[in-house]
């Protein structure tokens, strides 16, 4: 507050101008002030020596009216006026020294209380400004050391890379579906999201004749997906439907789109199907989606003597291995795949933006 808005607070305090509410909140001040409280005190002396020197004056020039009516009714005789003037500044020199005086030390005092209540505000101020110093250096740290860890290397040293393809989270705990043959030969396991940050994985299920497997992201900097954006479709997909897929046949995430070729995949298989996409090493595990985010399969193999001939174990091949080991194992039991899709109606760009951050490039040691 100001040193002029606080004497005009102090003014319209005394004289009772201050809204109820606001009058509170000044009654409050005092309390938790002392020196604002001092000032007001220190005030209210200063105006009620101001009146009294004021109703002095007023008496001073009665009695001077008066005695100018007796003078010239020729009741008294006139004196010296230097005589008077002298007498009068004599009289009245007391009573300005004091006025002088309280105004002086009130000029002190609000000087002084001002100055008090500026140098809080500033320390106030200042502490604000070390907290929030303090938090954006926390945060920084934290964005320094997140960095750090994206990439930093989970994979053991020294340890040579036998294979690796794509793999997709079924539930938000960590658990990610991809082929069997993608791990087949390694002990340990890597996944890497399109951010580039690694996670360590064991395996939780391989049935290397379904080629099926599922992993279980185990390291301490992993973070719970509370929803997946995305669905499994139970029933068959229609020939025509489009589709698109996610996954690592380079080092970052790639998109493509087609479409669904047939209900059934090489020489006749019902487990699988055979999807007009583009694909190359490294899509093996990867999701095939339609175009409401649901998965309809997992890109498995493909014709090298055909080029856009990809095959893909169907959705319902990932539904039965689920029912079968949370039957086997109660581990699994709490293990859910999501039942809605979240991202139906979006357009594709978004639906993307949705999906990739569950989607991993698996590596095999």
């Amino acid at each position: 507050m100001e040193d002029v808005q606080l004497m005009d607070a102090i003014e319209r305090y005394l004289r009772n101008e201050m809204p109820q509410e606001e009058r509170a909140h000044f009654e409050q001040l005092r309390k938790s002030n002392p020196d604002i409280d001092q000032l007001v005190v220190e005030h209210t002396m200063f105006l009620q020596q101001m009146d009294q020197f004021s109703e002095w004056k007023d008496f001073k020039a009665t009695l001077q009216d008066v005695h100018h009516q007796l003078a010239d009714a020729g009741e008294i005789r006139e004196g010296q006026p230097k005589a008077t003037v002298v007498s009068l500044l004599r009289k009245y020199k007391k009573v300005m020294a004091v006025a002088a005086s309280i105004a002086g030390i009130t000029t002190v005092l609000i000087a002084g209380g001002v100055s008090w209540y500026t140098r809080q505000a500033s320390n106030a101020e200042l502490q604000q400004l070390r907290r929030e110093f303090k938090i954006e250096v926390a945060n920084k740290k934290n964005e320094v050391l997140d960095e750090v860890n994206a990439k930093m290397s989970k994979a053991p040293q020294n340890a040579e890379l036998i294979s690796g393809g794509t793999g997709f989270l079924i539930d938000g705990k960590g658990y990610l579906v991809t082929n069997a043959h993608v791990i087949k030969g390694g002990s340990t396991f890597v996944v890497q999201s399109n951010k580039g940050q690694e996670f360590r994985a064991k395996t939780a299920y391989v049935n290397y004749n379904s080629d099926i497997a599922i992993l279980k992201i185990s390291d301490e900097d992993w973070k719970t997906h509370s929803v997946l954006p995305y669905s499994f479709r139970k029933g068959n997909s229609d020939l025509g439907e489009p589709l698109f897929t996610l996954g690592f046949p380079r080092e970052e995430i790639v998109y493509n789109e087609g479409y669904m070729s047939a209900k059934t995949g090489y020489n006749g298989d019902t487990l699988t199907c055979q999807i007009g996409v583009p694909a190359n090493p490294g899509n093996s595990g990867g999701p095939v989606f339609n175009k409401n985010g649901e998965v309809i399969g997992i890109i498995n193999t493909r014709l090298r003597q055909a080029e856009g001939v990809v095959f893909a174990l169907t959705a319902k091949n990932i539904i039965r291995t689920l029912e079968t080991i949370k039957k086997e194992d109660s581990t699994f039991k709490n293990l859910k795949l999501p039942q809605n899709t979240q991202i139906k109606g979006m357009d594709r760009v978004q639906q993307i933006k949705k999906i990739e951050d569950c989607v991993f490039m698996v590596k095999s040691y």
